[in-house]
């Protein structure tokens, strides 16, 4: 079996199954291989109820709210029993453990049926909860003592899935892949030999297959150090290739005039931080100097990265020049567009401010690309049409992108070809430290903006356990009442079988409950259609709702002064630069914001990694703190969130695999600057930049 092979060539997909695959972006056997489980999951001790309810007990756990993941020991001593209503067939049995009674029900699985056997002890795996003084657990899984011992001990792959999709078929259909793959003969290995040897790497497959299913911890992290490599590998290996063309260009662009940034600077109703000043000095050299420049802006969350780039804007306006600025989301692009026409004319420049995004009408943007091809001197700001081919600039001068790690080096690479070579100025609010930094954006100089507005109030955290809940509600109560808005994270879109974790969904119905109806309420999550997110990002800013239950997608691209409290659901299951993110969507404007972390680890403690964001509001700490206190268990459940797209690798956590990632790129490159002599690792380079920074 070939990786490009169809999904249905896998033994077990048919037509249906592929459909469900295909809204997960999974298309081929390779997207099958490299959609690796987003979690591991242990399964528990074996108890029986007393023990189970003493443990509940010493660690604070509410059965009758949250439940408990359980492997609990009973024994039937009545025949299961079946009822069919209109739409569902309910099947219950009652099971005995410490002679108390536990009702097990499941919906519309008359396998299970066979599965209950009077008199026979067995292990109820699923999630108790107390019902009144009733004990109940919906949809377990039943064992033989003897299987569940035999896996007790074993990493079990979780899976993000689609409705339709469960998370045991993922796992029959990746061993039904690999087995395949395997007894085809599939060989290739997608690194030089020499650095497999030097490292002692496994194999490819051996290392896709001990992230799917790994036999102990030792196993599983050689298969992930292995991807983990690779993955820095091809990425650092693509970027010293583009940088190697950019190097050295002439600067033909003459920047000459900066009375308008004079003007804005000194009529600014707030004094610029230091590190703003040095950032906007910085570029000025930058846009004078020899060569065309690239710089990185590393700004804290709030630090004021957006007036740094516009000043940048303002002085190529006025030199003639246009400047373009693109963002990740269209809400983002929207205020930016707001936000610099308003400085605009409050300080009197005749400076005209265009946007492009892929919402407009046929008719707005073809009215947009007039503008823009014939008006020299304007700010242009939009989302990802900016790439389009239609687009034709009137000498661009400087492109600037926010949230870098949002794009890809080639859809850079060719926003800077819509003319002459552009200043590139790179804005990211993800705190890496300098060294990885410098690894990862290559030949870019680098500006650090560490300190706040002056009149930026810090962000108030707080951390706790499910016992202090009502308290975090009635919090956000409080701040709606005043006028205020929230912020509601869950880790998941849907509730799963195999994550007792919060989703967007249920929560919705939970929290609109809780309140009464008393506030409006609105989900947003990755698998909305474009518009619709945007139209609830839109209503959110225009104060038409009073909390928003979101996934991670707020992370980027929302900016509402007036939202001040943000409360993240299963915080423990977040790397801490993603929630230093996620946090900095409230505190942006004048009043007192608050984040609260609910914190789902067992055990009645606060982990250590959580205490850092209530000690600190400073990013470059908490990556530095980050970095210090990951375990060798906590590569699972805490990676951050997609910098650079990178599929399993952690910047901050895999710190020291990318370091040596890029010792053996620099070698590779010293020596065959273009590859040539590398036939092999120029096809597999090929294949990772087509697969959007896949694995291979």
């Amino acid at each position: 079996m070939e990786l490009k092979e169809p999904l249905t060539n896998v033994k077990g997909i048919g037509e249906k199954s592929e459909k469900l695959f295909n809204k997960l972006g999974i298309f081929t056997v390779r997207d099958l291989l490299n959609d690796f489980p987003r979690d591991y999951e242990e399964y528990p001790e074996v108890m029986d109820l007393d023990e189970v309810l003493d443990y509940a007990k010493e660690s604070e756990v509410n059965l009758a709210a949250t439940g408990l993941k359980v492997a609990l020991v009973g024994r039937a001593k009545t025949p299961v029993t079946a009822r069919k209503t209109r739409r569902v067939t309910v099947i219950t049995a009652t099971y005995f453990s410490s002679e108390k009674a536990v009702e097990c029900v499941w919906f519309n699985n008359t396998y299970i049926m066979s599965s209950v056997k009077v008199d026979e002890v067995v292990v109820l795996y699923g999630i108790l909860k107390t019902d009144g003084y009733r004990y109940k657990i919906e949809q377990p899984n039943i064992y033989t003592v003897d299987k569940y011992n035999s896996f007790r001990y074993s990493y079990q792959p979780v899976y993000h899935l689609t409705k339709g999709l469960k998370n045991q078929n993922m796992r029959n259909y990746l061993r039904n892949a690999i087995d395949k793959i395997r007894s085809d003969g599939f060989k290739d290995d997608y690194l030089p030999a020499e650095i497999i040897s030097k490292y002692d790497f496994v194999n490819f497959m051996d290392a896709v297959e001990a992230m799917h299913f790994p036999s102990d911890f030792k196993q599983l992290k050689a298969g992930r150090d292995r991807l983990v490599f690779q993955e820095f590998f091809y990425f650092i290996l693509n970027n010293a290739l583009q940088q190697s063309k950019e190097i050295g260009e002439i600067n033909s662009w003459k920047f000459e005039k900066d009375t308008f940034a004079k003007k804005v600077l000194d009529n600014l109703p707030f004094e610029l931080t230091k590190g703003q000043k040095n950032a906007i000095e910085e570029i000025k050299n930058d846009l004078k100097g020899e060569y065309v420049s690239q710089r990185l802006i590393q700004g804290d969350v709030g630090s004021g990265k957006t007036v740094v780039a516009f000043l940048s804007m303002v002085l190529a306006a006025e030199n003639g020049y246009q400047s373009a600025i693109m963002a990740p989301t269209e809400v983002l692009a929207r205020q930016h567009e707001e936000g610099f026409k308003k400085m605009v004319e409050d300080f009197g420049l005749d400076i005209q401010v265009v946007c492009l995004t892929g919402s407009m009408t046929a008719k707005q943007k073809r009215e947009a690309y007039e503008v823009i091809e014939h008006t020299p001197g304007i700010i242009i700001v939009g989302t990802h049409a900016l790439i389009q081919e239609k687009v034709v600039y009137n000498d661009l001068a400087l492109v600037i992108t926010d949230e870098q790690h949002r794009f890809g080096v080639k859809q850079r690479e060719y926003l800077g070809q819509k003319g002459k070579k552009p200043h590139m100025v790179v804005m990211s609010a993800t705190p890496i430290p300098r060294t990885l930094a410098l690894i990862l954006y290559g030949n870019m100089q680098i500006s650090v903006i560490k300190d706040m507005p002056a009149k930026r109030l810090p962000i108030k955290t707080a951390i706790i356990k499910e016992n202090l809940r009502k308290n975090a509600y009635n919090k956000i109560a409080l701040e709606i009442e005043a006028g205020h808005q929230a912020y509601i994270i869950c880790p998941l879109v849907e509730s799963s079988e195999s994550s007792d974790s919060e989703n967007v969904v249920d929560y919705v119905e939970k929290i609109n409950k809780y309140y009464g109806g008393k506030y409006t309420i609105s989900p947003l999550h990755g698998k909305m259609k474009p518009k619709e997110k945007n139209d609830i990002m839109n209503a959110f800013a225009a104060h038409e709702i009073d909390i928003l239950v979101s996934t991670t997608v707020v992370e980027v691209g929302i900016n509402v002064p007036n939202a001040t409290i943000i409360m993240i659901e299963d915080a423990n299951r977040f790397g801490l630069a993603q929630l230093h993110q996620l946090r900095g969507r409230v505190g942006r404007g004048d009043a007192q914001s608050y984040c609260v972390l609910m914190d789902k680890s067992k055990g009645k403690e606060i982990i250590p990694r959580l205490k850092v964001l209530g000690e600190s509001t400073d990013g470059f700490y908490i990556a530095e703190q980050d970095l210090k206190l990951r375990g060798p268990g906590d590569f699972f459940g805490v990676r951050q969130s997609g910098e650079f797209n990178f599929k399993i690798a952690d910047i901050i956590g895999d710190s020291d695999m990318l370091k040596k990632a890029s010792t053996e790129v620099n070698k590779i490159i010293s020596a065959d600057p273009t590859l040539i002599n590398h036939t092999q690792l120029k096809l597999h380079l090929n294949s990772f930049v087509e697969d959007n920074n896949m694995i291979l």
